[in-house]
C-alpha cells in the first residue's frame, strides 16, 4: 500500500492513476478487514502529511482519501471515523477526474448504512452541487456522488428523498440550463452505477432525454447524448423492448427537433450489449434508413451518424472496413446497391459476421433483391445465401428472415432462369444453415408452389427451389416426400403434373449419385409424362429424362435403357418421340459424340457418325443389344407421326456412319422386329413395321424380294391371329413398294396368300387382306380380280365358308368398289332372294356405299319383290338390306331411287307397292340427304295410294307418308296445299269408280289417327299463309274432310274447328270467309255431336257472317246455321235473334236470315216453343205478300215447314188466310198464296188434304193455272204435281181417281211459258217414278202431250220431255214398253230413249228439290 500511496497515485498519467486506486481498492476489499488497525494509521498520516509540490502531492490526497472511504466499510456502523471518512470522501467528489469521482461514487456505497440519520441533508447538499455549481467538474462529482449514496441507500430512495422529482423538473426547466445539464449528469451516473435497478425509471425519463437532444444549449446536448449511451449500455433485454417502440414513435413526430433526437437515441443503441443490440438491430437499421431521405438536413444529418455509430461496434474487421460502402448503399440505394453488392461479393471473409455487420449487410441485399436488373438480384440472392455460412449464431439472422425470405421467394419465380437457379441455392443455404424449424411455411408453399396454375416458370422456379432444400433436408426426409411426389406426377390437373415432373429436372443435380438409388421409382412417372396430352408436361417430363440421361447415362446404362426401348414401341407416338430423343442422348453419351450436328440435305444414308462411334457404342452395348436399338430406331424412322420420324433420323444419322452397310448387318434382327411389330396388338405399330418394310423394299428391292415374300406367306400359317393380320399389311407394303416388274414374277405366291387371308376365320385378317387386294389390283390389275372373286362368289354358297367368305368380298368392295361390283350383284340378285343373298346384298351395300348409285336398278327390284316373302328371314335380312341400300347412296343416287321405288308404288303386285311404300318412309326418315325438292312428288303418289285396293298397302302407305311430311321443314308445308288437293280429287275418284255411287270415303282416311299427316299442312296453310293461300287451304280441308270417315274424324274435330274459328273472326277477304263457312258445314254434317264444344263460337259467328257485305259469305252461313242448330238442345234464344234482325235489314241481309230462319227450323224445328212458333207465324204471314221475290218463296217455305206444328185451328186459319188472298187483284200477294200451298203440300201434305178448306185450295191451284202472270202458272202446276204425289204415295188403288189433277197438269204442257213446262213434265216424271202403274193408266191422256214436248223448241223442256217419256213408258223395262210407245212417239225417239240409265237423273232431282221451297 505504501508503494501505491508514494509512487503510484503521484504518477502523472492519469490513466495510470485510476488503474492504480482500482488496483487499491480490490487489495482494501480483499484484505482490508483483518488490518484496519494497521492500515488506517498509515493513511491519516498521509493525508495530514505536507508537500513540497502541493499540487502533485494533491494527486496522492485524492487516492488516499479514496482507500479510506474503501477501508472504513470494514468500520462498525456506528465507529465515529466513517463520518470523518465520508465527509473526506464528499470533498474528493470535487475533484475534476472522472476515474476519481467514479471511484469515490463506489466507496461511498458502503457507508451509507452508517448515515442514515444524515441521509436527507446529504442528499440536499449534493443535489444542490450538482444543480447549482458554477464549476461542470464540481456538478459532475455531485452526480457520481448521488449515485453512489442511492446505491448505498437503496433504489426506494429516489422516490422517498425525492431526487427523481428534482431530476425531472430540472430537466423540464427551460430557464436554467445548468438545472438541465445537471438532470442529464445524475441519470448518467445513475443509469451507469443502478444498471438494471434503475430501468424503470428510465422510461419514464425518456420522453425528457428526448427533448434534451435537441437543447439549444451545446453543453445539455452533449451531457443527454452521454446520459443515452450510458443508459443503452445498461438496459437488459426486457429494457430494450420498453424502450424501443416510444423511441420510434418519436420518429413519426412531424417536428424536426424531435426526429433528431429519437435518431441518435436510436443511434446510441449500438452501445446495448451485444445480445441486445442483436435483438434491437433489426429494427432500428432500417428506420434509419428511412430517415436518410428525410427533408430536414439535420435530421438526415443525424441518421448518418447513427449508422456511422452502428457501424463504429461492428467487430467484423472485413466488413468493419466496408461500412463507409455499405453506408453509402443506405444512403443512396439507386446507386450504390450493386456497387455495394459487388464489394460484398469481391470481399473475401475470414472472420464470422456479428450482429451489427448483418444490420448494415440485409437492408443493402434486400433492396438488391427488390431490383429490376436481373444482375443485381443474382448477386443479392448469392450473398443471402453465403450470409447463413458466415454468422457468428444462426439465430442473429432469424429476424431478418421475414424480410428476405419474401423477395427471395420472388426472385425464386423470376422469368430468368439462372436468377432462379442462385435464388433456390440461397434458399438451400438457409435451410441447411439455419434448419428446417425456422422456415415452418418454406416447405408447404413451395409444394403449392409447384401445383400453381399461374405459369410455368413460377413452378420451375418452385421446383428448382425445393430440389436444392430437399437435398438441404438429407435423403432421410426426401424418401419420406417421394412418394407424394410421384402420386402427383399423374394428378388430374395438368398444372400440377407438369411441376412435379420439373422437380425431377432439378433433382439430378441438386441430390448428385444419392438420385441413382430412386431412378427405378421415378422413371414410370417421368415416360407416363411423355405421353401426356399437355404440352407443357411432356416438355416437363422430356427435360426430366434429358436430364437423367445426362447425369446417369454411364452409371445407370442398364437402367436406363430398356425404359426407352420400351418407350420407342408403345402406343403413343409422344412417348415414341421423346424415348426416341432419350435414346440419341444415350448413344450420343455411350458414342462420346455430342448430337448437336445440323444434318442439312443429303440422303437419308449419309450421317455425320464415324466409325470410332459405332465401335464405341458395341464396345458398351454389346453387339446383339445394339443391333435390336438399331433395328428399332431403323423401324420408327418411318413412324405415323412426323416428329417421330424426324428425331428417328436425327439419331440414326448421328449414330450410323453407312446405312446399307449397318442395315445388313442387321437384317436379321430387323426382319424378326418388323414381322412381330406388323403381328402387334397396336394398330400404329403395325403400320410403322409395315412402312419400314415398304422403305426396305424400295431401297434394297431385289435383293430382298425373294427374302420377304415366303417369310410372309408362311406367316399366314401363325396361329396367332395379329400376326396373320400383320402379314397382310407387310403384303400391302411390299406390293405398293416395288416395282411392278419385280412382283410379276412373285404372283403365284402372292395371290393365292392374299385369297387365303381374305377367307380368314378372323374380321380383322380380312380387313387387311382387302387393303392388300387394293394394292394387288394396282399391279396385277383385271388378273387380280379374275382369280380371286370367283372363288369367294363360290364360297358364298358352302354353309361353313359362306360368312367368312361375304366378309372378303366387303374389304375388297371397300377398297375397289366400281371394278367389283359388277361382278357380285348379278350373282346376288337371282330371285327368289335367299336369306343368305339377302343378308349379303345388304352387307355389301353397307360397304359400297355410294357406289351402289348406278346399280340400284339391279338391286332394288330384287329387295322389295323379296320383302313381301313368305319366308320371315328372308323378309326380314331384305328390309335390313333395302333400308341399308336407301341410307348409303348420296345426292346423286337420290334420283335412281326415286325412281325405282315409284315404279315400285305403281306395281300390280300388293307386296312391292307395299315395300315401295315402306322404304320411301324410311328413307325420307332416316336420310342426312336434302330431299324436300323430292318430297311433293312423294306426297301425291302417297296419297294416291290411299285409295288402294290392298288394306296393307293403305296402312303402309299412310305410315310413309307421315314420315315423308315430318322430314319436310314446317315452312315449307302450306306450298304443297294445290298438291295435296289434287292427289286427294284423285284418290277421291278412284275410289268413287270402285263404289257406283254413294258417300265416297278414301280407305286411308279411315284408319285411327287418319288425318294425322295432312293436316299440319292446311293447317300451317290457314294460320300463315297469303289470303289466296288461306282459301286454298279451307276448301282442301273440307274436301279432305269429306273423303274421311266419321269416326276417324272425330279426334280431330277440335283440332280443325279452333283455327277455322280464329281465322273467319278476322279481317280477310271473302273468299277466306266463304271457304271456312263451307268447309265448317261440311264438319258439322259428319262431326255431328263431336262438335257440341264449339256451339256458342259457331253460331256467334254465323250470326256475325249473315251480317256480312258479299252474298256468297251470308248464304254459305245462313245454310250452316241451319246445320248447326240440329245440334243445338235450345234454339228459341236462336229464332227469337233471327226474327228480331228480320225487321231492321236490309234486302240482301233479310234475305240471308230468312235462309237461316228456314234452316233452323227445318232441322231444329220440334225443339221450338210455341210463343216463339206463333212469334214466326204472325211475322212470315205479312212476307208472303212482299214485293222481293226471294222473301216471298222464303217466307212461304218457312211458313211450309213450320206447318208440320201447327194445330189444325192455326192451320185452317193459314188456309183460309191463303185462299183469300189467292183472289188478291195484287199479282204479289197471290203469287205468295200459291207459293206457300205448295209449300204446305211439300212438308205437310195430309193435314191440308184432309182439311175442310181442300176444296177451296184446289180451287185456287186451278185458278191460278189460268193467271195471266207465269210464275204463278209455273207454282200452281209445282203445288199440283206435289199434290198428285202424296196422293198417289199414301193409296196407289185409287189412281184412277186423280184422273182431274192429271188432267189440269197435262194442260199446263200446252203453256206458252216453256218453265210451266218444263216443271208439268217434272211433276208427271215424278208420279211415274214414284208409281209407274198411276201413269200407265192415263197414258192416253198422258201421251200425246209428252209426244208434242219432245218436239218442244225449248232444250230445257225438250230435256225434261225426254227424262219423263223414259219413265212414264217404262222405256228401261223391256222391248214390249218400247214399243207400246211408239204409239205416240217416233220408233227412232224410243229406241234412243231406252238406252238411258234408269237414275242417271236422281242428283238432279234431289237438286230441284232442295232449291225450291
Amino acid at each position: 500500500m505504501t508503494f501505491l500511496i508514494s509512487r503510484a497515485l503521484g504518477d502523472l498519467n492519469a490513466d495510470v492513476r485510476g488503474r492504480m486506486i482500482n488496483a487499491g481498492i480490490i487489495i482494501i476489499d480483499k484484505h482490508g478487514r483483518d488490518n484496519v488497525s494497521l492500515l488506517f494509521p498509515i493513511f491519516e498520516n498521509y493525508l495530514n502529511k505536507k508537500a513540497s509540490d502541493e499540487e502533485k502531492y494533491d494527486l496522492v490526497r485524492e487516492g488516499v482519501v479514496i482507500f479510506t472511504g474503501a477501508l472504513a466499510k470494514h468500520l462498525a456502523k456506528d465507529d465515529p471515523k466513517v463520518h470523518a471518512v465520508v465527509e473526506k470522501l464528499l470533498d474528493v467528489l470535487n475533484t475534476p477526474s472522472e476515474a476519481v469521482q467514479r471511484a469515490v461514487s463506489f466507496c461511498l456505497s458502503p457507508l451509507m448504512q452508517s448515515k442514515k440519520d444524515d441521509a436527507p441533508a446529504l442528499v440536499s447538499r449534493l443535489l444542490d452541487q450538482l444543480m447549482n455549481s458554477d464549476k461542470y467538474g464540481e456538478r459532475r462529482g455531485a452526480a457520481f456522488g448521488l449515485a453512489g449514496v442511492v446505491k448505498g441507500y437503496g433504489i426506494s430512495c429516489l422516490k422517498k428523498y425525492g431526487i427523481t422529482a428534482a431530476i425531472r423538473e430540472s430537466l423540464a426547466d427551460r430557464s436554467s440550463a445548468k438545472h438541465r445539464e445537471g438532470a442529464q449528469l445524475a441519470f448518467e451516473c445513475f443509469c451507469e452505477t443502478l444498471g438494471k435497478l434503475f430501468e424503470p425509471y428510465v422510461i419514464q425519463m425518456l420522453p425528457l432525454l428526448l427533448v434534451s437532444f435537441s437543447d439549444q444549449v451545446v453543453a445539455v446536448r452533449e451531457a443527454a447524448e452521454c446520459a443515452a449511451r450510458s443508459m443503452m449500455s445498461q438496459l437488459s433485454a426486457q429494457g430494450v423492448k420498453l424502450v424501443l417502440p416510444s423511441i420510434l414513435k418519436g420518429l413519426e413526430d412531424k417536428a424536426w427537433r424531435t426526429k433528431q433526437s429519437s435518431v441518435q437515441l436510436l443511434g446510441a443503441m449500438a452501445y446495448c450489449a451485444p445480445q441486445q443490440l442483436s435483438q434491437c438491430l433489426p429494427t432500428i437499421v432500417p428506420k434509419l434508413t428511412e430517415v436518410l431521405t428525410d427533408t430536414h438536413p439535420k435530421v438526415q444529418s443525424a441518421g448518418q451518424m447513427a449508422l456511422q455509430q452502428v457501424g463504429s461496434v461492428i467487430k467484423n474487421p472485413e466488413i468493419s472496413s466496408l461500412v463507409p460502402t455499405l453506408l453509402m448503399g443506405l444512403t443512396d440505394p439507386n446507386e450504390y446497391t450493386k456497387y455495394s453488392l459487388d464489394i460484398l461479393l469481391q470481399t473475401t471473409f475470414i472472420n464470422s459476421i456479428d450482429a451489427p455487420s448483418l444490420a448494415l449487410l440485409v437492408p443493402i441485399v434486400h433492396r438488391g433483391l427488390r431490383e429490376r436488373s436481373a444482375e443485381t438480384k443474382k448477386k443479392a440472392a448469392q450473398i443471402v445465401g453465403n450470409m447463413c455460412s458466415l454468422v457468428t449464431e444462426p439465430k442473429d439472422m432469424i429476424p431478418y428472415i421475414g424480410l428476405l425470405l419474401p423477395e427471395v421467394k420472388k426472385v425464386l419465380v423470376d422469368p430468368i432462369p439462372e436468377v432462379r437457379s442462385v435464388a433456390a441455392r440461397a434458399i438451400g443455404s438457409l435451410i441447411r444453415g439455419m434448419g428446417e424449424e425456422n422456415f415452418p411455411d418454406l416447405v408447404p408453399w413451395l409444394f403449392d408452389s409447384l401445383k400453381t396454375d399461374n405459369s410455368n416458370v413460377e413452378r420451375s422456379g418452385a421446383a428448382q427451389g425445393l430440389s436444392e432444400v430437399l437435398s438441404a433436408l438429407g435423403t432421410g426426409y426426401f424418401e419420406h416426400v417421394l412418394p407424394d411426389i410421384i402420386r402427383n406426377c399423374s394428378h388430374q390437373k395438368a398444372s400440377v403434373r407438369d411441376g412435379y415432373l420439373t422437380l425431377f429436372k432439378y433433382l439430378p443435380r441438386s441430390l448428385g449419385v444419392q438420385f441413382q438409388n430412386y431412378l427405378q421409382q421415378v422413371l414410370p412417372a417421368i415416360l407416363d409424362g411423355l405421353a401426356d396430352e399437355n404440352e407443357s408436361v411432356r416438355d416437363a417430363a422430356l427435360g426430366a429424362g434429358h436430364v437423367l440421361v445426362e447425369h446417369y447415362a454411364t452409371t445407370s446404362l442398364p437402367l436406363l435403357l430398356p425404359a426407352v426401348e420400351d418407350g420407342i414401341f408403345n402406343d403413343n407416338w409422344r412417348i415414341r418421340q421423346s424415348s426416341v430423343e432419350l435414346l440419341g442422348d444415350l448413344l450420343f453419351k455411350v458414342a462420346g459424340t455430342s448430337g448437336k450436328a445440323l444434318l442439312e440435305g443429303g440422303s437419308d444414308d449419309e450421317g455425320s457418325s464415324t466409325e470410332a462411334h459405332g465401335r464405341a457404342i458395341i464396345e458398351v452395348l454389346g453387339r446383339d443389344k445394339r443391333n435390336e436399338i438399331l433395328a428399332a430406331l431403323y423401324m420408327v424412322r418411318t413412324d405415323v407421326s412426323l416428329s417421330v420420324r424426324q428425331a428417328a433420323l436425327h439419331v440414326w444419322k448421328t449414330i450410323v456412319a453407312n446405312t446399307p452397310k449397318t442395315l445388313k448387318e442387321i437384317m436379321p434382327v430387323l426382319m424378326s422386329t418388323l414381322i412381330s411389330s406388323l403381328a402387334s396388338s397396336s394398330s400404329e405399330r403395325r403400320q410403322v413395321a409395315a412402312r419400314a418394310l415398304g422403305e426396305l423394299v424400295r431401297k434394297l428391292g431385289e435383293r430382298v424380294l425373294p427374302l420377304i415374300i415366303p417369310i410372309l406367306s408362311q406367316g399366314l400359317k401363325d396361329p396367332n391371329p395379329s400376326r396373320r393380320q400383320g402379314v397382310c399389311i407387310g403384303l400391302s407394303e411390299v406390293m405398293a413398294s416395288a416395282v411392278k416388274s419385280q412382283l410379276l414374277s412373285f404372283m403365284d405366291e402372292l395371290i393365292p396368300t392374299i385369297r387365303t387371308a381374305l377367307c380368314d376365320s378372323m374380321p380383322e385378317v380380312r380387313e387387311s387382306a382387302g387393303l392388300a387386294f387394293s394394292t394387288l389390283y394396282k399391279s396385277a390389275g383385271m388378273q387380280a380380280i379374275d382369280e380371286i372373286v370367283p372363288t369367294l362368289l363360290h364360297a358364298l354358297e358352302d354353309d361353313e365358308t359362306s360368312d367368312t367368305a361375304l366378309d372378303g368380298l366387303k374389304q375388297i368392295l371397300s377398297v375397289r368398289t366400281t371394278a367389283v361390283l359388277p361382278h357380285i350383284l348379278p350373282k346376288l340378285v337371282h330371285l327368289p332372294l335367299s336369306a343368305f343373298n339377302a343378308h349379303a346384298l345388304g352387307a355389301l351395300a353397307e360397304v359400297a356405299g355410294p357406289g351402289l348409285n348406278f346399280h340400284l336398278g339391279t338391286i332394288l327390284p330384287a329387295l322389295l319383290s323379296a320383302m313381301g316373302a313368305e319366308d320371315k328371314d328372308v323378309q326380314t335380312l331384305a328390309k335390313k338390306a333395302a333400308e341399308t341400300v336407301a341410307l348409303v347412296i348420296d345426292e346423286e343416287g337420290v334420283e335412281y331411287l326415286i325412281a325405282e321405288l315409284l315404279k315400285g308404288v305403281g306395281d300390280t303386285l300388293a307386296s312391292i307397292r307395299r315395300s315401295s311404300s315402306y322404304l320411301i318412309g324410311f328413307f325420307f326418315k332416316y336420310s342426312k340427304l336434302y330431299l324436300v325438292d323430292e318430297a311433293p312428288n312423294m306426297i301425291s303418289t302417297l296419297i294416291i295410294l290411299l285409295s288402294d285396293s290392298d288394306s296393307s298397302t293403305v296402312e303402309v302407305a299412310w305410315e310413309a307418308l307421315s314420315r315423308v311430311i315430318g322430314s319436310v321443314p314446317k315452312e315449307v308445308l302450306p306450298s304443297y296445299i294445290k298438291l295435296v288437293r289434287d292427289a286427294v280429287s284423285t284418290s277421291r275418284d278412284k275410289e268413287r269408280r270402285k263404289k257406283k255411287g254413294g258417300p265416297v270415303v278414301i280407305p286411308g282416311f279411315c284408319l285411327p289417327k287418319a288425318l294425322q299427316p295432312l293436316l299440319p299442312i292446311f293447317l300451317q296453310g290457314l294460320t300463315s299463309g297469303s289470303a289466296e293461300l288461306r282459301e286454298q287451304a279451307a276448301l282442301g280441308l273440307g274436301e279432305l274432310i269429306e273423303v274421311t270417315s266419321e269416326k276417324a274424324l272425330k279426334d280431330f274435330v277440335i283440332p280443325i274447328t279452333g283455327p277455322l274459328i280464329r281465322i273467319i273472326g278476322d279481317r280477310f277477304p271473302w273468299q277466306v270467309k266463304s271457304a271456312i263457312l263451307s268447309t265448317l258445314s261440311i264438319l258439322i254434317r259428319k262431326g255431328g255431336m263431336s262438335l257440341r264444344p264449339f256451339l256458342p263460337q259457331l253460331q256467334t259467328t254465323f250470326i256475325k257472317c249473315l251480317q256480312d257485305s258479299t252474298r256468297t259469305v251470308r248464304t254459305s252461313a245462313a245454310f250452316a246455321l241451319g246445320k248447326l242448330s240440329a245440334l243445338s238442345t235450345r234454339v228459341d234464344p236462336l229464332v227469337s235473334d233471327l226474327l228480331s234482325s228480320l225487321q231492321a235489314s236490309d234486302a240482301g241481309v233479310r234475305e240471308a236470315i230468312l235462309t237461316a230462319l228456314k234452316g233452323v227450323l227445318k232441322h231444329a224445328g220440334k225443339s221450338v216453343s210455341d210463343p216463339v212458333r206463333v212469334r214466326v207465324f204472325s211475322q212470315l204471314k205479312d212476307l208472303i205478300h212482299h214485293d222481293d221475290d226471294q222473301v216471298r218463296i222464303s217466307a212461304a217455305s218457312i211458313l211450309g215447314i213450320t206447318s208440320q206444328y201447327m194445330e189444325e185451328p192455326q192451320l185452317d186459319d193459314l188456309l183460309e188466310l191463303l185462299s183469300n188472298l189467292a183472289s188478291s187483284p195484287s199479282w204479289v200477294s197471290r203469287h205468295g198464296s200459291v207459293l206457300t200451298i205448295s209449300s204446305l203440300l211439300r212438308h205437310n201434305p195430309s193435314s191440308v188434304v184432309t182439311s175442310q178448306m181442300f176444296p177451296s185450295i184446289m180451287r185456287c191451284l186451278k185458278d191460278a193455272l189460268k193467271d195471266e202472270k207465269f210464275p204463278l202458272r209455273e207454282t200452281s202446276t209445282k203445288a199440283l204435281g206435289r199434290l198428285i204425289l202424296h196422293q198417289i204415295q199414301s193409296d196407289p188403288s185409287e189412281a184412277t181417281a186423280y184422273v182431274d189433277i192429271i188432267s189440269t197438269i197435262v194442260s199446263a204442257l200446252h203453256d206458252d211459258s216453256s218453265e210451266v213446262r218444263r216443271r208439268g213434265l217434272s211433276a208427271l216424271k215424278a208420279v211415274a217414278k214414284a208409281s209407274p202403274p198411276s201413269i200407265t193408266v192415263h197414258v192416253s191422256i198422258i201421251g200425246p202431250a209428252l209426244a208434242e214436248c219432245l218436239k218442244d223448241s225449248s232444250t230445257p223442256v225438250r230435256l225434261a220431255a225426254e227424262r219423263c217419256a223414259v219413265h212414264a213408258f217404262q222405256m228401261t223395262k223391256g222391248t214390249d214398253n218400247v214399243q207400246a210407245a211408239q204409239k205416240f212417239i217416233t220408233g227412232l225417239d224410243a229406241r234412243r230413249l231406252s238406252k238411258f240409265p234408269e237414275y242417271s237423273d236422281e242428283s238432279e232431282d234431289s237438286e230441284e228439290e232442295s232449291t225450291s221451297g
